[in-house]
């Protein structure tokens, strides 16, 4: 089910708040703008008309794989619907949540635990990108000359995140992982991290930053900022 409205201050607030009132997995809300979009850490996301602003709600069973690991379905999902719709870029998923176009940020996405529920935002930038930012930034319509209808994405995104979902849901989340690792940025990528720099050295069984430091040593990294250099 898909909901859509003109205006909200954040889909991932108002995801939550159906949560919490018993609302069924599956649901996806779609703003057409926000006033007080965020993503991770809290930061702002600008948010004018024509990008994809969503929201979705996956309520954890017994047995699934840790649920900070949906992070990497959603992001195979995503990267899967952009890949079809500007099939000529070379998109990659940036650990822990972006996509990148040549280096450049296309797509965010942000996880938030309620109760035994999972409440998943999805920001992408179809048809604009912010020029206020510290760090390089881009848009589907910059990048192939015209933005694909957000409605039409969405459906598409939900599609492939209940295939995804259902996978990581009954084959656990090695297949999820070796697809995220497959369009991720290559091994031996350089990366600063809150631990320091070093080298991408993919992901451990639990989806967690593998970080190949200089004196040969890995460092497991669960949370925090990363950048490649």
């Amino acid at each position: 089910m898909i909901r859509t409205v003109a205006e909200t201050g954040s889909t991932n607030d108002d995801v939550a708040a159906l949560a919490r009132a018993g609302a069924p997995e599956g649901l996806w809300l779609r703003a057409e703008r926000q006033s007080g979009g965020r993503g991770r850490q809290g930061r702002s996301w600008h948010s004018p008309v024509g990008n994809l602003y969503a929201s979705t709600l996956v309520r954890l069973h017994p047995g699934d794989p840790p649920a900070p690991t949906l992070a990497l379905v959603v992001a195979v999902a995503l990267k899967e619907v952009v890949s079809a719709f500007a099939p000529d870029p070379q998109v990659l998923i940036k650990w822990p949540n972006d996509l990148l176009v040549e280096g450049a940020k296309l797509a965010g996405i942000l996880l938030e635990r309620v109760e035994a529920a999972v409440v998943i935002g999805v920001g992408v930038n179809l048809a604009h990108y912010p020029d206020d930012v510290d760090r390089p930034v881009t848009s589907l319509a910059a990048l192939t000359g015209s933005a694909p209808d957000p409605a039409a994405f969405l459906e598409t995104l939900a599609g492939s995140f209940a295939r995804w979902l259902g996978r990581w849901r009954g084959e656990g989340l090695a297949p999820v992982r070796s697809s995220w690792l497959a369009a991720a940025h290559p091994i031996g990528t350089a990366l600063s991290t809150g631990a320091g720099e070093g080298l991408f050295d993919g992901l451990d069984e639990m989806g967690a930053l593998r970080l190949r430091l200089a004196d040969g040593t890995s460092h497991v990294i669960h949370a925090g900022d990363v950048f490649l250099i």
